[in-house]
């Protein structure tokens, strides 16, 4: 089976997980070929990062001529296959907020993505997130393209699942992704009950590189580091009130916020306005190492956010030997045992943040180690890049032999081999 991998912009400051996978599925499978829409609209700062952006084929990014003889190529020898793409493409405008245009781009999109994949001779792609890239890869499948699979992550999904037709990409896959038992649930919100035999729960991963960086906690480190895109929806702003709030109450603390993003003017606004200049620090965008140098130097990770699937900087966090401050949110209560990992408090909750910071630079540093370790001993045990791995791995095996799977209308993969 030759296998790819597609997602909406890829290498990303905030795909690092993908990276992962993809190195482990190599390790496992061989060979997987890399597909994006876009490229990213970050600066691509770690030199693994580098790597991927080389190898990496991106729609958007082609130039005219390619668009063309894709075109060229398609037209004359499948054109009741292009209908079938074409009228998936309208199915899913009919119930989308995105509109015709967007989807007819889309049609586009697996047009030229289809006969890419047609010469590198792909029998199964599998995408990341069940937004734009999923329904380029059902549009290819109604063209005869290979079978694919997809990832969940929310919350983008589970905020608009009508609007993402996500019932109608899960009945057209071969099988989806959960990366957490909460987002199993909410899929089966959305799916009819046939289809939640699809439903297969992966966890996103670290490895050993991050478990094999792990040392203790300085005991005099006042810092408390925030990792993430600087978005609304992770909380950074209500964390800069409850921060301010808990050293006039007396803690002695240093908060890093390490990202960046849309909410930065109004973060550096609200520092200045607090008075916190000399206690917050905004790193900007860091490669991996410098990610973790940063939560290595830290008392604990603190990651407030409103919505969210399972991040995967907390997996880093307990395997670096870090505790965890979190919201009751999706996933996070999976891996994140209050009392026992770290702490955990409502969304939105100024008041319960000041007291779990507060409580937080006030606990010994035994029990923040004992937390860790709990943390550690749980993302060793559930979100392990080899063991995850090898259950996605497995999941591709058995796709690739379930009858249907395969490419097998007029025009597909199959049909371009005989053709070659």
């Amino acid at each position: 089976m030759k296998l790819a991998y597609l997602t909406t912009n890829y290498p990303s400051v905030s795909h690092t997980f993908i990276r992962r996978e993809l190195s482990e599925l190599e390790r496992q499978l061989g060979r997987v070929e890399r597909f994006a829409i876009r490229a990213t609209p970050y600066a691509i700062v770690d030199d693994d990062d580098r790597t991927e952006d080389a190898q990496t084929f991106r729609v958007l990014s082609q130039p005219l001529a390619r668009w063309l003889r894709a075109l060229a190529r398609s037209v004359p020898r499948q054109p009741l296959a292009l209908g079938r793409g074409l009228a998936k493409s309208l199915k899913l405008a009919r119930g989308s907020q995105r509109g015709l245009t967007r989807h007819l781009a889309y049609f586009a999109e697996a047009l030229l993505l289809l006969d890419e994949m047609r010469q590198r001779a792909v029998d199964h792609v599998h995408v990341h997130f069940g937004t734009n890239p999923t329904a380029v890869a059902q549009i290819m499948r109604a063209m005869g393209g290979p079978s694919y699979s997809f990832t969940v992550h929310g919350p983008d999904e589970f905020d608009a699942p009508v609007g993402l037709s996500l019932a109608s990409k899960a009945a057209d896959a071969a099988f989806v992704v959960a990366v957490s038992h909460y987002g199993s649930a909410q899929l089966r919100r959305w799916l009819e009950p046939a289809h939640w035999d699809k439903i297969r729960v992966v966890h996103c991963a670290v490895g050993d590189e991050m478990f094999e960086r792990a040392r203790p906690i300085d005991p005099g480190s006042r810092v408390l580091v925030s990792v993430g895109r600087l978005h609304p929806q992770k909380g950074q702003l209500l964390l800069l009130e409850a921060f301010a709030e808990a050293v006039e109450r007396g803690a002695d603390a240093q908060l890093v916020l390490v990202g960046d993003g849309e909410l930065r003017p109004q973060l550096e606004a609200l520092i200045a306005q607090r008075g916190l200049q000399e206690r917050v620090r905004i790193t900007g965008w860091l490669d991996g190492e410098h990610v973790q140098a940063e939560l290595l130097a830290a008392r604990a990770l603190v990651l407030p956010s409103f919505a969210e699937g399972l991040p995967t900087v907390i997996m880093e966090a307990f395997a670096l030997g870090r505790p965890v401050l979190s919201t009751y949110v999706a996933g996070i209560p999976e891996l994140v045992q209050p009392g026992e990992s770290g702490w955990l408090v409502p969304a939105g909750s100024t008041e319960a943040l000041v007291t779990a910071i507060l409580e937080l630079m006030q606990t010994p540093l035994a029990e923040l180690e004992r937390r860790a370790a709990r943390g550690r001993d749980a993302v060793r045990q559930l979100h392990y890049t080899p063991t995850e791995t090898a259950k996605l791995s497995a999941h591709f095996s058995r796709a690739s032999l379930t009858p249907g799977s395969s490419p097998a209308l007029p025009g597909g993969v199959a049909a371009a081999r005989l053709q070659a």
